[in-house]
């Protein structure tokens, strides 16, 4: 008998299931019932009335064993009493061990124990059959009635109703038929999976009493008729019909449209040519009573969704109905409220769609790792652009990738067009013109900002947002911004170019403005002009260009590269527009605007890197003024008069360098609420009694002539900075700024210390100064969560601080001696890199909490003595402890001075991706590199696995931690663990409510720490969270904290930890294979009887921007 091939490539399956069972025992019984359940369901399985029986396996029967995706084993009383019964199970199990074909197991009437065994009723039958055989065909069906009989499965002994176990036998069935989609629907999708699951849990596919409507929703191009035609693959086999009714849009408009689509529905669910439909309830009549799965793609009118699914009724019970659709608002419209959004993959997906596509492979071909991430910026990671350009770049070079790159900047793929520029030409005029404005002016602004701009206008914007986010063709975000993109902005600037030249009203063509500008031939029906001026020679523009537009309301001049030349020029009689409600104008020329400027029906006025001293005389009506941006303007010398400007709410300051006071008239700015002011390094003067009630953000970083005279400008403010200044203490009212969280003073070499501060305070920022002393009443700030003293060279002792403390800062600290003792941190993260002055009694007080549920970094040259645990080196094996709850891990580690590489963090800050179940494993440990790498002797780092070792079928086990540095960049010098019982998270507990003191008198050797100092650079807060595909992501948290004179940018790392799985000791379906290239897992079952142990060994890389886990082993010992 030839062996079944061992080919795990694609392929579509012949039947679902193949019975295997001896036909008078359950041919016109059990089996004919289950036969017609699985009908009901789906499930198709292979007839063999038709096959002649013979003294050997028939082929065709051999053909269909290998063609079955699910091999039933039947085993009744007489199954052994067939030489061709036991054949089948010989191919079976040959399909089982070669190509991984599924097989579960029926024991109709039989004891598992005498299958096994051979004995009992079951044995004598095979004896009788093996009587007229040699040897060798007896070992070889005994060995398989013992492998079969090891494999989980029914007992039908154990069920009351055979009808009940049938139903579940189904269910089983069909599970295991969806375990896994076919590799021939993934088209290539990275993180298909994940959508699946999402879709799976809507579906909700155990509620079979009635219909369910879901919908999957996103912009053109982001993969949701992918995902539709995956999920029919994984699902039809659950449902007796199903049908893929793709490419809707624009089918159905009216009359006899309805029922050719009803008879086209019909047809492909039925599966029968020439369906003919009189009436619009033929698809309920034949429909009413079939359990169907129905997948209506590219919907784009309610009129399709009412001919083909307007009544759940339409279906029998148990049916699902699939919607994709870009349009929330027919959606609702039909009532259909389960909705999958599909967002846009993340960079890392991103790169290896593109990947995909251009490589066929993934990782990426040498050197083309930045030109393959610039590819997927411009093509803002929308799945179609990756797919579309990743092809067009398949077999070329680098040269020829920039030249693609080069042509992806200013014009958009015909391909890619064609498929977005439907959902821009299905909109009404007036939706249209409101997206080709956000397109060109408007992307990432306010929508109240927005809604602002066409107050005069009889365009309701409200509604047209609504329409284009419901369209999916905008975002609106958390914060109001609005979000278009990068290449729908596209569609919108080629639809401008498409239309008459004397229609546009708004210009966007370089030549065609600066024609504009020089000739002044401008209409009155131009209303925005987006010039760029980064692609011209020169521009002198005509001082009547704006009059010939009298009704210009947007107008925007930028540079889309920088290249430090002046191109346009100005005359001093040049008036701008009095209509405008937008003036944006990157570096522009003049000292002054136009004595007859009027700004009274401006929103928006901005001016970066603006050659301007001065904008306008004398007071002006600016009732509609929200936004001043003058960033950059470094010869500005005074602001106008602002007392009218009562809607402004952020006016941004930074790096005008001239600029000396803030004037009076800001007093009356009674809504604002960001006033960003940073390196505005003239500022002296504020005015007296300041109290803006909306003001809560306040950026003051690097006014470096700001002494003493700092005001609190508004008691609600929420965020200050006031570092790199000359600021030497607070003033004493910031205690009544209830509100404030984030505080920072940084870089204030002046700065002696602090006296007041509100309870309110999360954040406190006092690195780079020359504070001596912290105040006890920190202690008092019961919500404080991070504080960074980082570089306080005169800072000499660490009081009580709030247990609320989740990190704490204290590298470079080199006058750091005493810490307050006990230190109730004990869910910190502390470091202390290069605090070689500590004393003995400081590094008890650090390493305690550690010892509970934070970390800590500290100088040191051996493991502390409450590790149990410790090894030389980097390898540690530890014996397996019953009451052992979870480990705590210790390493010493030194920076190998010789790697002097700059590192990419996207590139090598990735955290494995696995198939585990990580349920409660948080399994991340944060850890700077940059603290390493400024280490000049060896430290100390002591951190919680967050592993919970309590398994009970860990005891026999012993386990090795292998420590290993992938670039090389640590040197591990000694290792250890700590394993917690009980009883040690129960004196955690104490300590934490302060019932205990947990301080002991252990001994450390003399010379176990040393102290050198050196420069550290600034944290940037990161956070991780753990998301349901088994993989641990990275987000940045929201704020801005920018380091004046430092500029360094301080990066995680990472250490993930796995838990190990138990496979099922006789169902070989649970084991997965999760080797991708970087995660190699493997697991051998106990050998119990043999007294064979097993060691698990975590082999950890410790990156030079994380330690993560590479892997697990196996090691027999013995």
């Amino acid at each position: 008998m030839a062996s079944p091939s061992s080919s795990l490539s694609p392929r579509n399956w012949s039947y679902n299931v193949f019975p295997s069972f001896h036909g008078p025992d359950v041919r016109k019984t059990f089996l004919s019932n289950m036969r017609e359940q699985f009908k009901r369901n789906g499930i198709t399985m292979f007839d063999d009335q038709e096959i002649e029986r013979s003294a050997t396996i028939a082929p065709s029967l051999t053909e269909a064993i290998r063609e079955s995706r699910i091999s039933i084993v039947i085993l009744s009383k007489n199954y052994a009493s067939s030489g061709w019964c036991l054949d089948e199970l010989v191919e079976i199990l040959e399909c089982k061990k070669a190509m991984g074909q599924r097989v579960m197991t029926i024991f109709y009437g039989v004891e598992p124990s005498d299958v096994r065994k051979q004995t009992g009723e079951f044995g004598i039958a095979f004896n009788e059959t093996c009587a007229r055989k040699r040897d060798k065909a007896r070992q070889k069906w005994g060995k398989a009635l013992t492998d079969v009989s090891n494999i989980a499965g029914e007992d039908f002994q154990k069920w009351d109703n055979e009808a009940n176990m049938i139903k579940k036998i189904a269910r089983d069935v069909s599970d295991k038929l969806n375990a896994t989609p076919s590799r021939d629907h993934f088209d290539g999708m990275v993180g298909l999976e994940t959508h699946l699951r999402i879709m799976k849990s809507l579906l909700d596919l155990d509620y079979d009493d009635g219909v369910k409507m879901v919908a999957i929703t996103g912009p053109l191009g982001i993969g949701k008729t992918t995902i539709a035609k995956a999920l029919q693959g994984l699902l039809s086999n659950r449902f007796q019909l199903s049908c893929f009714m793709d490419n809707l849009r624009g089918t159905y408009i009216s009359g006899q449209d309805k029922l050719r689509l009803q008879e086209q529905f019909l047809s492909k669910v039925l599966n029968q040519d020439g369906v003919r439909v009189c009436h619009s309830g033929v698809i309920q009549e034949r429909l009413h009573k079939q359990r169907v799965l129905i997948i209506l793609d590219d919907v784009n009118n309610i009129k399709q969704l009412e001919a083909l699914a307007n009544e759940t009724t339409w279906f029998g019970p148990g049916s699902r109905i699939v919607v994709t659709t870009e349009n929330k608002e027919l959606l609702q419209q039909h009532g259909i409220d389960n909705m999958y959004h599909v967002g846009f993959p993340s960079d890392e997906e991103a790169l290896k769609i593109l990947c995909r596509y251009a490589f066929r492979k993934i990782p990426m071909s040498h050197g083309f790792g930045e030109l393959a991430k610039r590819v997927t910026k411009l093509c803002g990671n929308l799945p179609l652009g990756l797919s579309v350009v990743g092809s067009s770049l398949r077999g070329k070079n680098e040269k020829e990738w920039e030249q693609v790159i080069h042509r992806l900047e200013s014009t958009l793929d015909q391909d890619i067009e064609e498929i977005l520029k439907v959902g821009y030409e299905s909109l009404d005029e007036t939706e249209q013109t409101l997206f080709l404005h956000i397109a060109v002016f408007f992307n990432y602004k306010d929508g109240d900002l927005v809604e602002t701009m066409f107050t005069d206008n009889d365009m309701d914007v409200q509604h047209g947002l609504k329409i284009l986010v419901n369209r999916s063709l905008i975002e609106i975000s958390t914060y109001g911004e609005i979000m278009m993109h990068r290449l729908l902005q596209q569609v919108g600037k080629k639809a401008i170019h498409k239309q008459e030249p004397w229609k546009r009203k708004i210009l966007i063509d370089a030549p065609e403005i600066c024609d504009v500008l020089e000739h002044a031939t401008g209409t009155r029906a131009m209303f925005g002009i987006s010039f760029d001026i980064s692609g011209i020679k020169e521009v002198s523009i005509n001082k009547k260009a704006f009059k010939r537009m009298p009704n210009l309301r947007f107008l925007r001049v930028y540079k889309s590269r920088n290249d430090g030349n002046d191109r346009v020029h100005i005359p001093e009689e040049m008036e701008l527009p009095h209509c405008l409600r937008l003036l944006d104008w990157e570096e522009y020329p003049s000292k002054s605007l136009h004595p007859t400027f009027h700004p009274e029906y401006l929103v928006e006025l901005s001016f970066e890197d603006s050659k301007l001293e001065k904008l306008w005389e004398g007071r002006q009506v600016l009732t509609n003024l929200k936004k001043i941006n003058l960033t950059a303007s470094r010869n500005l010398k005074e602001l106008p008069d602002l007392s009218e400007a009562i809607n402004l709410e952020v006016l941004s300051l930074l790096c005008c360098e001239s600029l000396v006071e803030i004037p009076s008239s800001c007093l009356h700015l009674h809504k604002l609420h960001k006033l960003l002011m940073n390196n505005c390094t003239s500022l002296e003067f504020f005015p007296a009694h300041m109290n803006l009630a909306s003001l809560e953000q306040v950026f003051m970083a690097g006014c470096s002539r700001l002494r003493n005279n700092i005001p609190v400008m508004s008691t609600n403010i929420t965020n200050l900075y006031i570092s790199d200044t000359d600021v030497e203490d607070l003033p004493a009212s910031i205690e009544l700024c209830s509100r404030l969280e984030f505080l920072s003073v940084t870089s204030n070499r002046k700065f002696k210390g602090l006296t007041h501060l509100p309870t309110s305070v999360r954040t406190l920022d006092l690195s780079y100064t020359d504070i001596e002393k912290i105040p006890d009443c920190i202690k008092d700030l019961l919500r404080l969560e991070s504080l960074d003293l980082s570089r306080c060279l005169k800072l000499a002792s660490l009081p009580e601080l709030p247990c609320s403390l989740r990190f704490l800062t204290a590298q470079e600290c080199e006058s750091l001696e005493t810490v307050c003792s006990p230190l109730d941190t004990s869910s910190a993260q502390m470091k202390f890199t290069n605090c070689f002055k500590l004393s003995e009694q400081a590094r008890r007080a650090i390493i305690q909490p550690s010892l509970r549920n934070g970390s800590a970094l500290l100088p040191g040259k051996q493991v502390p003595p409450e590790f149990d645990h410790r090894g030389k080196g980097n390898c540690l094996t530890i014996p397996p402890d019953v009451n052992s709850r979870r480990m705590l891990v210790c390493v010493v580690i030194s920076h190998n001075h010789q790697i002097t590489e700059e590192y990419d963090l996207s590139e090598l800050c990735r955290p494995p991706r696995g198939r585990w179940d990580f349920d409660h494993v948080e399994g991340v440990v944060l850890v700077d590199f940059h603290d390493v790498s400024r280490c000049r002797e060896e430290h100390v780092y002591i951190f919680d696995s967050h592993f919970p070792f309590n398994n009970s079928s860990d005891v026999s086990r012993e386990i090795v931690f292998e420590f290993s540095s992938k670039l090389h960049a640590l040197e591990i010098i000694e290792c250890g663990v700590k394993l917690l019982t009980h009883e040690d998270e129960s004196i955690e507990w104490s300590y934490v409510s302060g019932s205990a003191h947990v301080f002991e008198d252990e001994s450390i050797e003399e010379g176990s720490y040393d102290s050198r100092a050196d420069q550290v650079s600034e944290e940037e807060s990161i956070s991780w969270s753990y998301d349901e595909s088994g993989a641990y992501r990275v987000f940045e948290e929201e704020s801005i904290a920018w380091s004046y004179g430092s500029g360094s940018q301080m990066f995680e790392e990472d250490i993930e930890f796995v838990e190990p799985r138990e496979e099922s000791f006789v169902d070989e379906t649970n084991i997965d294979d999760i080797s991708n290239g970087e995660i190699c897992v493997s697991k051998e079952v106990e050998n119990l009887e043999g007294g064979q142990k097993r060691t698990d060994c975590w082999s950890w890389l410790l990156l030079c921007f994380g330690l993560s886990v590479l892997g697990k082993k196996t090691i027999e010992s013995g």
